[in-house]
């Protein structure tokens, strides 16, 4: 697993993910995963994901408050420099990824483009 500070996770989108990895049938094996993904309204997307499936060699895995969160290489190039955070309001709740590599976005805060 690779060891890196490149992306970080805020206290309360750990605190989320931790819960929601607890309601999962095996929390245990279970991670967050975030990945980056082509398509959208800007060019990427990004997707996340509750899964069982295996950590592989080259992930970053960020490990905080009962979260466990994974990036592929190929998504860590695409969000290098990023913090994944949680808010609630008024109007709902989501992840979001203050990505400063980040051309560009569209309203809905899931979709990007890089600065060439």
């Amino acid at each position: 697993m690779m060891k890196d500070t490149s992306f970080s996770v805020t206290p309360s989108a750990a605190s989320r993910i931790a819960h929601l990895i607890a309601t999962e049938p095996a929390p245990e094996k279970t991670i967050f995963r975030v990945a980056v993904l082509g398509g959208g309204c800007s060019g990427f997307q990004y997707h996340f994901d509750l899964t069982t499936d295996p950590i592989e060699a080259d992930d970053l895995v960020i490990r905080e408050a009962g979260a466990t969160v994974v990036v592929d290489e190929t998504s860590l190039d695409l969000v290098r420099g990023s913090v994944l955070d949680y808010s609630e309001s008024l109007v709902g709740a989501a992840f979001e990824i203050k990505n400063p590599q980040a051309a560009s976005g569209c309203g809905c805060g899931n979709s990007f483009s890089v600065k060439l």
